[in-house]
């Protein structure tokens, strides 16, 4: 049974920064990607960061320069430092998985708080 476990998740102040993390378990297969997709309150759904097998990375043009994703492919663990966060950041990020099956999982997600 896949299981994707997020953490990292919290309030912090304009500027500051948080890293999330998430750790995929519970299947044989490789993952190709691996990412974040972040949900803001009366927004639609928007892609974060994603990170291939490979390391190639890929960001979305509001957190690119801000945002670093890394991967440690040993932990089936991938990270999202997020620094100079703003108030526009604030969302449910929501850690996905890409398995070589062609299957996704996606984690529960996490609260991202940006306010004074």
């Amino acid at each position: 049974q896949v299981q994707l476990v997020e953490s990292g998740g919290g309030l912090v102040q304009p500027g500051g920064s948080l890293r999330l993390s998430c750790a995929a378990s519970g299947s044989d297969a490789s993952i190709n990607r691996m990412g974040w997709y972040r949900q803001a309150p009366g927004k639609g759904r928007e892609l974060v960061a994603v990170i291939s097998s490979g390391g190639s990375t890929s960001y979305g043009g509001s957190v690119k320069g801000r945002f670093t994703i890394s991967r440690d492919n040993d932990k089936n663990t991938v990270y999202l430092q997020m620094n100079s966060l703003k108030s526009e950041d604030t969302a449910v990020y929501l850690c996905y998985a890409e398995f070589s099956r062609g299957l996704t999982y996606w984690a529960k997600g996490t609260l991202v708080t940006v306010s004074s």
